[in-house]
């Protein structure tokens, strides 16, 4: 490795002028009030205790920030990879248990080394197979899963886990009843705090404020004694840094999971690359990003931690504070750190019904039913996968992640069967002299002895059999028709199967005395053509630069003909 290379790289990444310090140090600060909180809250809805996103907001937010690509990007616990990880555990071992935080663990180790292969063989662009009404559909779902799981906690009743989550949830309603009054107040006044902070003053630290001042009502009150759930006792010091636990079966059977996981948290750090790259101008590049989150995700399997991301209320509130380098990002974590060194005590009191306020805020924004409403008027196709990934992330949930490999399934399927059957259209020439669909705009044949078609798509082995058809249908329907020409502009390749099957065409129509002419072929397609002879099974005299050189030498061939007959 060029070491000289990579030191240029990373230090034009940092600014250590006196104005660029103040902006990282505010913006840091500022983040750190707000990531705090939420990885305790983040911690909780991954099932694993709370001291444990303390440790992902750590020494994994240091190495996003050192090997990623975006200068603004806060990587740490976040609520989407969270609730993916407590999904992934769920069928493999017990809430709460030694075994699921080893699990955990290997989780983040494993989705890490995913995406850092994926940065490396630098298959970045393969996450476009990921189509954003199916990733819409998800996050949607997956936002309501959050919050709803949030219930529980949030009114003070036991919920047992099962193989189906709605079920669980139907179940804590038809208990609401029993709710512990103190929870739902602690609950309800955080929630409404909240509000208040975001509409009345947006720039104070309100999730702070929040925790708090309602911990120190906790404290005062004795809640913990009154049968409320806190946080509890929460180890002072840094994590240990160790082996992740390795066991073989389980590394096998979290591999669906940690791909989902690599998948879904790459795509949400790279939406907020994306917005930081249009509103700073900076450039990002989604490989090295890869790299930086893959690493990011093996540190927090190397502090005893769980998966993290980059998250993007975090990254627009730094965005907003008007970070200028990774810096930043490393200032909130010294905020950790200091805060794990000497003041974990004051966490112990902290009510859980807060935390799971604090997650249910969060994801509010994540709901966004018009981006499945815009990707149906766009397109049925789309508006069908995005409609099913929502209905099936649900219906599988506490499996959630078995919904986005159903919705991605389905987006590809519904691709494949649209290269299968590209438009065709029957020509007419219109008054513009153009030729144009001559069903849509009720045109009149070309000429009785000719048709014209157009096959909007590349004409591969998918769907040669589909153009093949929708020519012998137009033969069959015009028994007087002496020539076809095909409309090839909107041909842009042909594989070895069109050619076969143009070679096929050819010798049928020789037959029937039907002459098969192109105008508009596009350079790739002629070139293939040439090469493989079909060009002189054609004939020259037969392949028209223009529709209007077509149209006017074929029509006054066929006049001919007819004068002559």
């Amino acid at each position: 490795m060029n070491l000289q290379l990579f030191w240029r790289n990373f230090s034009q990444r940092f600014d250590l002028r006196a104005g660029t310090l103040k902006s990282d140090l505010i913006a840091g600060i500022t983040v750190s009030l707000v990531a705090i909180p939420q990885s305790l809250a983040y911690a909780q809805l991954a099932g694993v205790p709370a001291y444990y996103g303390l440790y992902a907001a750590l020494i994994p937010t240091v190495i996003g920030a050192l090997f990623g690509s975006s200068n603004q990007l806060s990587t740490g616990p976040v609520a989407m990879t969270s609730l993916l990880t407590a999904a992934s555990i769920a069928p493999l071992a017990a809430h709460g248990s030694a075994l699921f935080y080893s699990y955990a663990i290997l989780l983040a180790l494993i989705s890490g080394l995913f995406q850092i292969a994926f940065g490396l063989f630098r298959v970045g662009v393969l996450l476009n197979f990921l189509s954003n009404p199916v990733l819409m559909g998800f996050i949607n779902a997956a936002a309501i899963i959050i919050g709803l799981s949030q219930l529980p906690t949030l009114l003070g009743i036991p919920a047992a886990q099962s193989e189906h989550f709605l079920l669980d949830i139907s179940r804590v309603l038809l208990h609401i009843d029993t709710a512990h009054a103190l929870s739902l107040g602690f609950g309800i006044s955080a929630i409404l705090m909240l509000l208040g902070f975001k509409k009345f003053a947006p720039k104070l630290p309100g999730v702070l404020i929040t925790v708090a001042s309602l911990t120190w009502v906790s404290y005062v009150i004795d809640y913990a004694n009154l049968g409320g759930r806190v946080v509890g006792l929460v180890p002072q010091g840094l994590p240990t840094l160790s082996l992740p636990p390795l066991d073989w079966h389980a590394t096998v059977a979290l591999l669906p999971a940690s791909f989902v996981i690599a998948l879904i948290s790459f795509m949400e750090a790279m939406s907020s690359c994306k917005v930081i790259a249009i509103k700073t101008r900076q450039p990002w590049d989604e490989n090295k990003e890869l790299i930086g989150q893959g690493l990011a995700k093996v540190a927090a399997a190397f502090c005893q931690s769980m998966p993290v991301s980059g998250s993007f209320s975090r990254s627009a509130l730094n965005l907003a504070s008007d970070a200028r380098t990774p810096l930043s990002s490393i200032i909130s974590a010294v905020f950790v750190l200091l805060t794990l060194l000497f003041f974990t005590s004051l966490l112990f009191h902290l009510p859980k019904p807060v935390l799971a306020a604090i997650i249910m805020m969060a994801v509010i924004n994540l709901i966004n039913f018009q981006s499945i409403r815009n990707a149906w008027r766009a397109s049925r196709d789309d508006g069908i996968a995005a409609i099913i990934t929502f209905i099936a992330t649900l219906a599988f949930a506490p499996n959630i992640q078995n919904g986005i490999l159903t919705g991605i399934i389905l987006s590809l399927s519904l691709l494949l069967y649209r290269m299968m059957r590209p438009r065709i259209a029957v020509l007419g020439l219109h008054s513009d002299t153009t030729l144009r669909d001559a069903v849509r705009h009720n045109l009149p044949p070309l000429h009785p002895k000719l048709g014209a078609i157009r096959f909007d798509g590349a004409l591969r082995f998918v769907n040669v059999s589909y153009f093949e058809d929708a020519l012998l249908k137009l033969e069959r329907e015009n028994p007087e028709m002496e020539c076809i020409l095909v409309q090839s502009n909107g041909i842009n390749e042909i594989d070895a199967s069109g050619i076969e099957m143009l070679r096929n065409l050819l010798d049928r129509f020789q037959k029937s005395g039907i002459k098969l002419t192109f105008s508009g072929l596009k350079k790739q397609v002629s070139d293939v053509m040439d090469r493989t002879g079909l060009t002189g099974k054609i004939g020259e005299e037969n392949i028209f630069a223009t529709d209007r050189m077509a149209i006017d030498a074929i029509c006054l061939h066929l006049d001919k003909q007819a004068v002559t007959v």
